[in-house]
């Protein structure tokens, strides 16, 4: 797949009345950025367009009716679609939110998209309680780090299943060291050791799957019954298959979840996402949730960014400094 991407000097509109006009300080590229760069993703915006989703600008100046920002606030998108790969931008102030300016800027760039869909997922389908365990592969993404982070912080056990690789002790320690309970390889989701681990950790009511195919439909066997598996991501590109017996004699939901569809589902009155930012960014001022690891690079270097972003096995999220 070809992407067209250049690097372009724009000339800002003027701010309006309820604009703000902000400056980018950092702004990740994730896999739904490459989704929509190609093509593929749900959302595509008009042609020519600015890449980027996600990321945390300051506010420079606001229009005369602009109430609920100030000039040196930080702030984050409410929805996707805003274009964040560029330095300067005038938004509308309804389509912003901000953050505390204390926590820390890789934090804060990072903390719209993956840290909400992890939250959610934990939240929303089944009613963990502290001692009981999720399951989910992708264990090293972006999302995986944070779903490892919020739980523990909540008391609850995590299985992270990832691909197995060179260094996957480096990266087992590294996710027991956030603190993730178990770590275990794609293939050992079949072998006997798993029933030992299960003589000591609870079989999960929840399983993650932000990859699909064989992986999916092995979350599906350990779970208990009547849980659910929730699908929020598809790296293998192959479908979810879902066993009869798993349907009929443990009675699972499989489910789905998009974070940008939670948050226009939510955006009528703003009061539920706030809560949300407000809960993540009070674990990350408790040293309970930090950024994944990220590369920094310089907004000039944009290609080499997207380059790296686009290699199996990344461990690092590529991040946009302006």
């Amino acid at each position: 797949m070809f992407l067209v991407n250049r690097l372009e000097d724009v000339e800002l509109p003027p701010i309006g009345a309820t604009d703000v006009l902000v400056k980018m300080l950092a702004a990740p590229i994730n896999p739904s950025d490459i989704n929509m760069i190609q093509g593929t993703y749900a959302i595509l915006p008009d042609l020519p367009a600015v890449g980027g989703n996600e990321g945390v600008a300051q506010i420079v100046e606001v229009g005369g009716q602009v109430t609920s920002l100030k000039a040196g606030d930080w702030v984050i998108p409410k929805d996707a679609g805003l274009g964040t790969w560029r330095t300067a931008a005038v938004l509308a102030e309804d389509d912003v939110i901000s953050l505390p300016n204390n926590i820390p800027l890789l934090s804060a760039a990072t903390l719209g998209v993956n840290p909400c869909t992890a939250l959610r997922m934990l939240a929303d389908f089944e009613d963990l309680k502290p001692g009981d365990s999720v399951i989910q592969n992708a264990a090293n993404s972006g999302v995986g780090q944070a779903v490892i982070q919020i739980a523990a912080a909540k008391g609850i056990s995590t299985i992270n299943v990832v691909r197995d690789r060179p260094e996957f002790t480096q990266l087992s320690d590294r996710l027991k060291a956030m603190g993730g309970t178990h770590v275990i390889k794609e293939e050992a989701l079949r072998r006997p050791e798993m029933k030992e681990m299960f003589k000591t950790c609870p079989k999960p009511k929840l399983a993650l799957n932000g990859v699909g195919g064989k992986s999916a439909t092995e979350l599906l066997r350990h779970l208990q019954y009547g849980g659910s598996m929730v699908t929020y991501g598809g790296m293998a590109k192959k479908p979810v298959t879902v066993p009869v017996s798993a349907l009929i004699f443990k009675d699972v939901k499989v489910r789905g979840f998009w974070v940008t569809q939670w948050k226009r589902d939510h955006s009528s009155d703003g009061k539920a996402f706030r809560a949300m930012l407000d809960e993540l960014c009070q674990l990350v001022q408790q040293g309970k949730l930090t950024a994944p690891a990220c590369t920094e690079v310089s907004l000039q270097d944009y290609g080499e960014a997207l380059d790296s972003a686009m290699q199996p096995f990344t461990s690092a999220k590529q991040v946009l400094i302006m």
